[in-house]
């Protein structure tokens, strides 16, 4: 059974804070995306090196259209007739939740999640002791050229290091399509926090290295338009003393037919 599935499936037992379930959250976050054909289904992932809310510029792509496991994933212009830009986005649930059907490790539950005995409960927000202090929203991105689902999503063929090169993957076998968006605004406080709205890094579900969590990342001195095309690849979370991030590990997604 796949993440997704056993998500669903448990839904009827695993109620979040404030009574929204499981399947209730699958489909929060979704938008408009690359193409008409896409739809309300789909949604488009950019990163703050090059882009704002207001003009994304360049946007998460399955490199030429590739639709197999191992295609590269990059960043390409923003095109509303280019289908490689398509993708669906699935507010897939709490990292607590995945904890709790065994499909992430306890580790990834401490730094990230909550599972009863490290939570607080300080307030309506649920604070835990772990090193994560929250319970963060985990997330799957489906590769969906015109809207047609591929059942391939955006993670790593191996447990996420420096510099693994991220490529669609299929979804829903393992924590290694997750991505956790680690930042105050993803903590679950009631209600579902999907990526529009808000710049967060996005750490891989697979992480093993706590102290320096493995993101999402675009290399600081590419550009999207380089050949050969740069890959997306993890690496360690750089952050500042003021709580800032690099802007190469800040993602966001936007609706709409793009320009």
């Amino acid at each position: 059974m796949s993440v997704k599935s056993k998500v669903f499936a448990a839904a009827a037992t695993l109620t979040l804070v404030g009574g929204v379930g499981v399947a209730g959250l699958a489909t929060a976050g979704a938008a408009n995306a690359a193409t008409p054909s896409c739809g309300h289904d789909c949604i488009d992932v950019f990163s703050h090196q090059f882009g704002t809310f207001a003009d994304p510029s360049f946007v998460m792509d399955s490199f030429k259209q590739g639709d197999v496991a191992g295609t590269p994933v990059i960043l390409f212009r923003t095109s509303n007739s280019d289908p490689a830009e398509d993708f669906t986005v699935s507010n897939e649930g709490l990292v607590s939740q995945f904890y709790a059907l065994g499909l992430v490790s306890p580790e990834v539950d401490l730094q990230f999640g909550c599972n009863g005995t490290n939570q607080l409960g300080l307030g309506a927000t649920t604070t835990c002791a772990g090193t994560g202090q929250g319970d963060y929203w985990a997330y799957e991105f489906m590769y969906s050229p015109y809207g047609v689902q591929t059942g391939l999503c955006t993670g790593v063929a191996a447990t996420a290091v420096n510099g693994e090169h991220v490529t669609l993957q299929p979804c829903g076998v393992s924590s290694k399509t997750l991505w956790i968006a680690v930042t105050w605004v993803h903590r679950h406080d009631g209600i579902a926090n999907p990526l529009t709205g808000f710049a967060d890094p996005l750490v891989n579900g697979s992480d093993t290295n706590f102290s320096s969590p493995y993101s999402l990342t675009y290399g600081g001195s590419s550009y999207p338009t380089d050949t050969p095309r740069p890959p997306l690849y993890t690496s360690t979370l750089l952050g500042f003393s003021n709580g800032a991030f690099n802007t190469n590990q800040l993602w966001s997604a936007v609706g709409g037919v793009l320009p």
